[in-house]
């Protein structure tokens, strides 16, 4: 399907934004914390042409339709579906004063949707800059970012943090980005797993999301409450070697395990970017396998698709394994020596069949550049 054969006119350029996998640092970036994302090859491109009536056209390349509406009447929860992501872009560009005027859209896309790869984001995105640039109206990266961050959370209604976004917007190629959400601080870790003869498996487990929206808002909320009786604006504020006390203070067990992965994610992304900077990456797999542990036990925010495929990684060689994303469903990443990898996922592979599970699938993870013009 062509933007000639939807609209009827050839389109005006194309703009891609970058789905990401997150190497370390889950579910504390809506903690003030650290994250440490890269952005992957894998992207949504919206391709567009400027039209002079005040109204957004968009289609699909994987959904039947074309849904269309006006700017200067968009609202919180008017537009539904898939198409309230770009809505949710045009509204909080309309919002924040940015004229971009009307257009068409097609959305396509090779990034898989419900693998916690951050399609949502990378939509967002992806709109934003096609509608900016129709216009030539040049905006910083981050601030794209964090309109993007609105539109979901005010639009769309998903209580997501900035991570995300971020990644989409701020990435570079063979390069992490450390975020520091408190600072809004970003530096760039060279990150190259093919110079170690090591490689980085994203392996989509296929499996359902269940029940994803209310368990992730149900996490934020037991962090914001942890938060509040602890005297701290976020668990960020929580150090390290103050845990232990901390946690005694807390009167609810399960929030005292929030809390608990927060604050030592946190510790893990620290470390992880102080070994990426000293050269030293095969250390990082360890980290990994304690940021899944923690995730499983104290966020439990893993499915036994996850902890099977982490599980079997590791029986095969891998350095290291976790789940990445929201939880629930998703990708597992793995840290192997490059000529390990197949036997890796061949693993997965088997003991997915062992379990009956749906058979897995796995994504190339090359660290790849921020979203852009493609023509």
């Amino acid at each position: 399907m062509s933007f000639q054969d939807v609209f009827g006119t050839a389109p005006d350029g194309s703009w891609r934004a970058p789905g990401r996998v997150n190497l370390i640092g889950e579910h504390t970036d809506y903690n003030d914390g650290l994250v440490l994302p890269i952005a992957l090859p894998n992207r949504i491109v919206v391709t567009a042409s400027q039209r002079d009536d005040g109204r957004i056209a968009v289609a699909s390349t994987g959904h039947k339709g074309i849904t269309e509406f006006a700017i200067d009447e968009l609202t919180p929860g008017s537009v539904s579906d898939w198409a309230a992501y770009p809505a949710g872009a045009a509204w909080i560009l309309r919002e924040s004063g940015y004229a971009i005027g009307g257009a068409n859209l097609l959305v396509d896309s090779d990034l898989p949707s419900g693998a916690g790869l951050s399609s949502s984001a990378a939509l967002l995105c992806a709109t934003s800059v096609a509608l900016l640039g129709l216009r030539g109206i040049e905006v910083d990266p981050a601030e794209v970012a964090r309109l993007a961050q609105r539109a979901e959370n005010q639009y769309v209604g998903a209580p997501v943090g900035l991570m995300d976004q971020m990644a989409s917007m701020c990435c570079t190629a063979g390069h992490a980005l450390y975020f520091d959400i408190r600072a809004m601080s970003t530096d760039q870790i060279p990150f190259d797993p093919v110079a170690d003869d090591l490689a980085l498996l994203v392996v989509d487990v296929k499996a359902p999301h269940r029940h994803v929206d209310g368990e992730y808002a149900a996490r934020r909320k037991s962090c914001e409450q942890a938060a509040a009786e602890l005297g701290v604006p976020a668990l960020r504020s929580i150090a390290y070697d103050d845990l232990d006390d901390a946690l005694a203070r807390l009167s609810d067990d399960v929030v005292r395990r929030r809390v608990r992965h927060v604050v030592t994610e946190i510790r893990r992304v620290e470390e992880a970017v102080a070994l990426m900077r000293a050269g030293r990456l095969q250390e990082v797999g360890p980290l990994f396998t304690a940021s899944h542990a923690s995730l499983r036990d104290d966020f439990e925010i893993t499915v036994p698709e996850l902890d099977v495929a982490v599980d079997t990684a590791l029986e095969a060689g891998a350095l290291g394994a976790r789940m990445t994303g929201g939880g629930f469903g998703g990708c597992i990443i793995a840290l192997v020596v490059a000529d390990a990898a197949e036997s890796v996922l061949a693993a997965i592979e088997k003991a997915f069949a062992e379990h009956g599970f749906t058979a897995p699938s796995a994504l190339a993870a090359t660290p790849s550049a921020r979203a852009s013009r493609l023509n």
